[in-house]
C-alpha cells in the first residue's frame, strides 16, 4: 500500500476526515472504501473521492467565514 506524504496540520482531525472520506465514497457508490485496496480503483474513482472532499471542505470553510 502506498503511503501518503501529506501531513495533517491538525492531527486531531484525522478521524473526521476519514469519516468524510467514507461518506463521500459511499455516496459515489464505493462501498467499504476503508477496506478496499485503493490500487484496484481507477484514477478517476480515487480522484472523485479526493475532489469531493476538497469541495466539501471549501464549502464548510466558506459557511464558517460567512458566519453560518
Amino acid at each position: 500500500m502506498a503511503r501518503s506524504s501529506n501531513r495533517l496540520v491538525v492531527p486531531e482531525a484525522r478521524q473526521a476526515l476519514n469519516q468524510m472520506k467514507a461518506e463521500i465514497a459511499s455516496e459515489l457508490g464505493l462501498s467499504n472504501y476503508e477496506s478496499i485496496d485503493k490500487g484496484t480503483l481507477t484514477s478517476r474513482q480515487n480522484g472523485y473521492v479526493g475532489g469531493y472532499i476538497t469541495k466539501r471542505l471549501v464549502e464548510q470553510a466558506q459557511r464558517s467565514l460567512a458566519g453560518k
